[in-house]
């Protein structure tokens, strides 16, 4: 069995193999997967430079398309003959019903991580999966299977979206799909949590017509009984104001409560009502439609630029409702890491894995700029020079956009046709770092390559032929082998970079090498320089880390 994991961690890989070997049984108190949603699209990373403009430079996150092929037929195999006999009757029918194709392929993968999952999870816990209505109905069905129909719990929608364009043969698409299931009725439910704040503003007819009562300090507020609906009640049976009642409050309650304005009678010799004042509610109790909580659009502060991001507070809802603080919460699709931000928020331990190092980078830069002082591990990285080597030959893409994420650069391209990456349009360019050294204050773009392969001074050559021709500021190269006497002295031909700002030179071609930036070397820039889209920094949560100190 694998080791309990202590701290909170991200994983780099493929996620059924990490929750195989990584990850215990019943050690997981709250999953939430956001997977891809076989749409067939592929999805663009847009990086925006410090100043808010965006930039021409796109990188594919991830696709969406699935195939069927020997990974899937690999998966439908081990499920049919390792998994339990309702799990192989299930998955054997949708392939009858299906056939081998892009959904089926999807729908295999889904199923084998959700086996794992369901595993994983605490007999108190809970599992949110969220999805699109291409393939909701399936996911349901497998949900039925793994979890059983008995824990099913709710289909919420949260509309993502207003419908803005007119469809001719049909309605606008515009909501997600979350499924939730519970794996044993012994699951944590925190009710209290599940209500919206009423707008004054903005109240409902219904509400209007309870709370229609002010006082003279304009609060909202309606008359409530106080008449106890048991009659037999001899310690609550007393006269209070001309009338005895059997009340719901013992009569120095009922005093208190009266000299405090809050028990008053509303005509002369009426029955006592209690002011029940409406501010003082905890909302309106929230339904399995959320309408409440908005998209992230492009001008909003918690934006990163990821093609899926989904808000912040639709991950905060879903942690406190179905956790406790101090509880993990599991995210083993975790793009760019929203609920891993919500869980460390609201004081939770978390695990998350991705498959991309740029998602993994886009993580490790957003939980630094939003809790400084949070302290996780990332297995999966290269953490050696020996590893490096070892990325860079299973998948040299992979290798360069982590080694890009060494220097804080932003990749540069995008190949809409897979997984891979590719040159952007200005060849020779791999990846980008803004720096602020303009008194105007336009950012400049540091050019950055990668080599992953043998290197000579015709590489330097070529470098500095880039520099000059995007009159870039500063060029790094970052190459996997050690360079060569005659590549160091290419570079230093290339001179100096005159910092305006700062008033000091930097080298105009930089190189580093894998094994220095693992042990801590940077590039040589003025120290106002940044990359991927800040986020704001949060304040974790008071209330929840009172809870925990308990």
């Amino acid at each position: 069995m694998p080791p309990s994991i202590q701290q909170n961690t991200l994983f780099y890989g493929d996620n059924l193999a990490i929750l195989r070997d990584h990850i215990s049984d019943q050690s997981v108190d709250l999953i939430y997967l956001d997977p891809p949603f076989n749409s067939s699209r592929s999805y663009n990373v847009l990086f925006a430079d410090e100043s808010g403009r965006a930039s021409e430079a796109q990188l594919t996150a991830f696709d969406d398309t699935w195939h069927w092929g020997p990974v899937a037929e690999a998966e439908f195999y081990d499920l049919t003959i390792h998994a339990s006999i309702a799990i192989s009757k299930m998955i054997g029918a949708l392939r009858d019903l299906i056939g081998t194709n892009q959904m089926t392929a999807y729908l295999v993968m889904m199923t084998a991580r959700l086996v794992q999952l369901h595993r994983v999870l605490k007999p108190t816990g809970s599992l949110y999966l969220h999805c699109d209505p291409t393939a909701s109905h399936y996911l349901k069905v497998i949900l039925d299977t793994i979890f059983g129909v008995e824990n099913f719990r709710n289909e919420i929608i949260w509309r993502r979206t207003l419908s803005k364009s007119l469809m001719t043969r049909r309605l606008p698409s515009n909501h997600d799909i979350l499924h939730v299931y519970q794996k044993t009725d012994q699951a944590t439910w925190n009710g209290e949590t599940i209500f919206i704040p009423y707008d004054l503003s903005n109240l409902d007819e219904k509400t209007k017509g309870k709370y229609y009562h002010r006082d003279s300090d304009g609060r909202l507020y309606r008359l409530d009984n106080l008449i106890n609906p048991n009659p037999d009640r001899p310690n609550l049976t007393y006269e209070f104001l001309g009338h005895k009642k059997v009340w719901r409050w013992t009569k120095d309650r009922m005093q208190a409560a009266y000299e405090a304005g809050l028990v008053i009678q509303p005509s002369l010799d009426a029955v006592p009502s209690y002011k029940r004042y409406l501010d003082e509610q905890r909302g309106k109790p929230l339904g399995d439609v959320w309408i409440d909580i908005p998209p992230i659009n492009s001008q909003a502060a918690e934006r990163l630029g990821y093609p899926t991001q989904k808000p912040l507070a639709l991950l905060e809802r879903i942690i406190q409702a179905s956790s406790n603080p101090g509880e993990v919460v599991l995210d083993p699709f975790c793009g760019c890491g929203t609920a891993i931000a919500a869980a460390e928020k609201l004081n939770r331990r978390w695990i998350g894995i991705d498959i991309t190092h740029l998602a993994i980078s886009l993580i490790k830069y957003r939980m630094r700029d939003m809790f400084p002082n949070c302290v996780f591990d990332v297995i999966g990285e290269p953490q050696d020079l020996e590893a490096a080597r070892q990325l860079a030959k299973d998948n040299r893409y992979q290798f360069q956009w982590w080694a890009l994420s060494l220097v804080d650069a932003k990749p540069v391209g995008g190949d809409s046709e897979s997984k891979k990456g590719k040159k952007g349009k200005d060849l020779g360019i791999d990846g980008v770092i803004n720096i602020f050294d303009d008194p105007k204050g336009k950012p400049l773009s540091v050019i950055v390559q990668v080599k992953s392969g043998k290197v000579g001074s015709h590489d330097i050559r070529d470098l500095h032929g880039v520099l000059d021709r995007e009159s870039a500021p500063v060029a790094i190269l970052i190459t996997l082998e050690p360079p060569t006497k005659d590549m160091i002295t290419e570079a230093v031909s290339a001179g100096y970079y005159n910092s305006p700002i700062w008033q000091r030179e930097f080298p105009r071609l930089q190189i580093l090498t894998i094994e220095d930036l693992l042990n801590g070397y940077q590039p040589d820039l003025p120290p106002s320089h940044g990359t991927f889209k800040k986020a704001p920094r949060a304040r974790k949560s008071e209330a929840t880390q009172k809870k925990l100190d308990l």
